[in-house]
């Protein structure tokens, strides 16, 4: 058997192309044969809190897991699982889950993208997206832009951990910014989920109506940004 600096460039190549082409074939299927039925599953909140109810300490963690792989799977949207988690778990239970999952789902990407390199991120996401957020390889305040983009909602999250990994950053940096910066979204998400479980439906609508507004308000400022940064010399 082969030491690995014995493999040549050709068959390091290779086997990147394979594991691309393998995580594309199980993001795929796992997208379609997981992900659909999960959010359907997830959009009936009171089916779901009994599950939840009867699964005790499995039914936190089958929870967790539905938002790591959310998280991986940049396809499946996030807003139903956060809302899920509100109604099934309550408010801070629902975001103390929710963040710690999705802070390991970035990790996980990120490292995966730290291996493999960009052909790994334009599985989801069309390369024209990703060199909209090139300043950030270069830009003194990367850190700070970072958090600043992810913290705002309705910012396209999935794609900055993607992306994250396509930087020189430090793992421990990216594990720090996809935590904090999270927590607005996630707990205006669940804040509403934990209103909808207890029939407070006039303080979810509030919530909701707040968070649909702060979400257009965090997408301006990102083009905002983007294109900033872009027009400049």
């Amino acid at each position: 058997m082969k030491h690995p600096d014995e493999f040549t460039e050709k068959q390091r190549k290779a086997a990147a192309i394979a594991a691309v082409v393998i995580f594309l074939a199980l993001s795929a299927a796992v997208g379609w044969f997981v992900g659909r039925p999960m959010l359907r599953f997830v959009s009936e909140p009171e089916k779901f809190r009994l599950w939840v109810d009867a699964h005790g300490a499995w039914g936190r963690l089958a929870y967790m897991g539905m938002v790591i792989l959310q998280v991986i799977v940049a396809i499946i949207p996030g807003e139903p699982l956060e809302i899920g988690g509100g109604y099934a778990f309550g408010a801070f239970w629902g975001t103390a889950l929710c963040l710690i999952a999705a802070a390991a789902g970035s990790m996980l990407v990120f490292l995966f993208v730290r291996r493999f390199g960009m052909k790994v991120a334009e599985v989801f996401f069309p390369q024209e997206k990703l060199q909209k957020l090139k300043f950030l390889h270069a830009s003194r305040k990367r850190d700070f832009l970072f958090l600043l983009i992810f913290a705002a909602p309705g910012t396209p999250k999935d794609m900055l951990c993607y992306f994250a990994g396509l930087t020189d950053m430090k793992p421990g940096v990216w594990a720090l910014i996809s935590s904090l910066g999270r927590i607005p979204s996630v707990i205006t998400s669940t804040i509403g989920g934990d209103a909808l479980g207890t029939k407070n439906y006039w303080f979810a609508i509030g919530v909701f109506a707040v968070t649909l507004l702060l979400s257009a308000v965090g997408l301006l400022l990102y083009n905002y940004i983007c294109k900033k940064h872009a027009s400049a010399p």
